[in-house]
């Protein structure tokens, strides 16, 4: 929690435009945690010092652009991009590897799950802009579905904790293994509808 207050301490100070650079650079794979960010933009709205309804839209275009910021740049400079130091160090030739392995499994909706599994999302994007498997609008309109339900939960979340600290502190936690859990469930889900899809193509074939 001492992240959180040191956030809102500074979002409270700054206002809209530090919550928006701040959610670009966790696009950009810096480790700040998305969630704790987005948390505090709803509490210094709760607290007064913005409109929570503009909050969430402006934390929804941050998210966004942070993420197409790293789909485009995968797509511009392609696998160019992995020697630089930052994206060395944030994704080595086996992630990438691997990455590309869960595209081949899963497809496009990767991208959709992607959000609600934290630690994965810059790298996965990446990816998708590097390897040119889907167009921009297509990963913005999934990237855009998984956030609808993640950045309103976390910002409406603070919003109604600002002044229950204990509260919000047990809801955070709460959240976290939530997405957590749904992030899991999201892989099962992937892999029974490849399994489905490779026995089908199989039984097809003979």
């Amino acid at each position: 929690m001492d992240l959180l207050e040191r956030l809102i301490t500074f979002f409270a100070e700054h206002g809209y435009t530090a919550v928006f650079m701040a959610l670009l650079l966790c696009g950009a794979g810096v480790p700040l945690p998305e969630d704790i960010t987005l948390v505090a933009g709803g509490v210094i709205a709760g607290l007064g010092y913005a409109n929570v309804h503009v909050m969430a839209a402006i934390t929804m275009v941050g998210v966004l652009a942070g993420d197409a910021g790293m789909f485009l740049l995968g797509h511009h400079f392609g696998v160019h991009m992995l020697q630089w130091r930052p994206i060395a160090l944030l994704m080595p030739p086996r992630r990438y590897a691997k990455m590309q392995e869960k595209f081949t499994r899963y497809g496009n909706r990767l991208m959709f799950f992607a959000r609600f599994l934290p630690g994965m999302r810059t790298a996965v994007y990446i990816t998708a802009g590097a390897t040119h498997r889907v167009n921009f609008w297509r990963f913005l309109l999934l990237d855009g579905a998984a956030a609808l339900i993640s950045v309103p939960f976390w910002v409406y979340l603070g919003y109604f904790g600002a002044n229950r600290r204990e509260w919000l502190g047990m809801w955070i936690r709460r959240g976290q293994n939530s997405l957590w859990l749904l992030g899991g469930v999201a892989i099962v889900v992937l892999l029974t509808l490849w399994l489905w899809r490779r026995r089908r193509r199989r039984n097809a074939a003979t």
